[in-house]
Parts: structure tokens; sequence; C-alpha cells
């Protein structure tokens, strides 16, 4: 199995030397893209390693080569919060799929089974993991504004939540909405603003999953630029460099699309998501304001 191979060339090189103790391994990022393989093959790979004691997680160091005298596996000092804190880093650099419950307890440096007196399972800790990020944001106490600017104070907001943690916008649908109180917090601010547009109350919902779905939309494209870096070695520029002409032949039969790329191309572009999410929020609030006389 791939994830085996990886981990006994990590093994021989801590046993050589080459990996000293305190030494910072390669990501799961960096072993997917050097090896070739899917981001939860090396990161079963980095787990292996960790269920054996010869790598930890460092604060500010990454995932390191732990010295002999710190294989013991115990589990004082440990907390749900700690458990949290660690898997939210380990989400926020190697992705959602790199998570496991043995990869954590790996990188605390306590037995496998130790979070487990704390969370019940995976599923809870990424419910715990989501509640944690989304709080990391609010409000001011008393809202100021019109509706107007507080519906861009929201996008605004979550967007920061989700360029600071990719992984938060992949969670679920909006059709199954999470039952997590700091996202209740950021609901609460989009629907008081979109509640003055005096609508009714399947109409408020609607618009509200409408504004939220334009934030996460674009949101998820940031875990997956990640995933594709990972997986191909390729940055966005590298991709286009390769498969551009490809796209350019492909419009040839589109004389719309083709004479955008030829505009484009004397002009010069970039895909910016912030730029998008900034102009796609004031076109919705643009149709609301003239759909509801606001």
């Amino acid at each position: 199995m791939k994830y085996v191979a990886i981990a006994e060339e990590l093994r021989a090189r801590i046993a050589r030397g080459e990996l000293p103790p305190g030494a910072r391994v390669p990501s799961t990022r960096r072993l997917a893209a050097d090896h070739g393989v899917a981001l939860a093959t090396a990161a079963k790979a980095l787990d292996l390693l960790g269920q054996e004691g010869l790598v930890t997680a460092e604060p500010r160091s990454g995932t390191v080569v732990t010295g002999r005298e710190r294989r013991g596996g115990g589990h004082r000092g440990l907390t749900r919060d700690r458990i949290v804190r660690t898997a939210i880093d380990i989400a926020d650099a190697e992705g959602l799929a790199a998570l496991s419950m043995r990869g954590i307890a790996a990188r605390l440096g306590v037995a496998a089974m130790a979070p487990y007196r704390y969370v019940s399972g995976r599923d809870q800790l990424v419910l715990l993991m989501a509640d944690a990020a989304f709080g990391e944001r609010g409000y001011p106490a008393t809202p100021a504004g019109d509706w107007r600017e507080r519906l861009l104070l929201s996008g605004r907001t979550l967007w920061s939540l989700f360029r600071r943690h990719p992984w938060l916008a992949q969670l679920g649908p909006v059709t199954r909405p999470l039952p997590l109180p700091n996202l209740a917090t950021h609901g609460e601010w989009a629907l008081s603003a979109l509640a003055e547009l005096d609508i009714d109350a399947a109409t408020l919902c609607d618009l509200h999953v409408l504004f939220f779905s334009h934030v996460q939309g674009l949101a998820i494209h940031l875990e997956r630029e990640q995933s594709a870096l990972a997986s191909s070695g390729l940055s966005e520029e590298d991709w286009m460099d390769r498969h551009g002409p490809a796209v350019t032949a492909m419009a040839a039969g589109h004389p719309t699309f083709a004479k955008m790329l030829g505009d484009l191309a004397d002009t010069g572009y970039d895909v910016v998501l912030d730029d998008i999410l900034e102009s796609g929020m004031r076109a919705l609030l643009d149709g609301l304001a003239l759909r509801y006389g606001r």
C-alpha cells in the first residue's frame, strides 16, 4: 500500500539520522505532491508514524520527529479545547481529509484512545471544530447602518472565516443546516438585516439561503484549490500554462467565448475570488432593493 511505502521511507530517514529529533517532517500536502497520492493517503502515512511514536506535532513547528524520551503516550494536560484546536490546525494545514482521531492523538503525543475521553468520535469533533471556527468573529453589540451595510458586513465576516479555515465551507449543504450556536449568531445578524425588507418567513429564509450560498459557494473553491495544488503540484499559473492551449482550441467554435479569451489575453486577467465575492454581493443587494422597493 502506498501509505505504508511513504511511512517506510520516512522511517528510514529518521533511522539514518537525516531527520533527527526535533526536525520537521514533510507536511501531508508536500508528501501528497512528492509521491503523487491523495491527501488522505499521505495523512495515513503520518498517522502510522504517529502511532509508533516517531513523530508528533509542535506548536508553530508542524509535525516533527519525536525524541525518545517523548514516546510514552500519556494524556496529562489533555482537554477538549486542546483537541479541537489541534484538529483545526491539522485541517487548516492539510485539509479535512487528513483529519483522524489517531492522527490527533499522535500530534498531541497521547495514547490513540485518549481523545475519546473528551469527544465521541470524528463526527462530533468536526462539529466542535466548526462551531469554534465560526465563533472566532462576531458583530457589533449595536447594529449600525442600513440593511445593505449590515448584510455586506455579514458576507465579509463569513468570508474571512472561510479564508482562515478553507475546510469550513465543505461541511454540508444548506439543505441540512448544522446545529452550531456560533453559526446561528451569523444567521441572526443576516436575518435581522433582511427582515427590514418586510417579507414573509418563507421568503426571508429563501433570501438568507441565497445570500449565504453566494459566500459559501465561492469559499468551496478555496479548499479545492489547495487540494488541486497538493495533488498535482501545479499552481494556478502552471495549470493555465499547461492547459491554456486546449481551452483556446475548445473555444474555437464558440465566438463569444473565443472573443472573451482573446480580449483577456490582451488585457491580462486573474480570477480573484475576493473581488467576485464583493461584486456578487452588491449585485444581489441591488436586485433585492429593486424587488422590494428598498
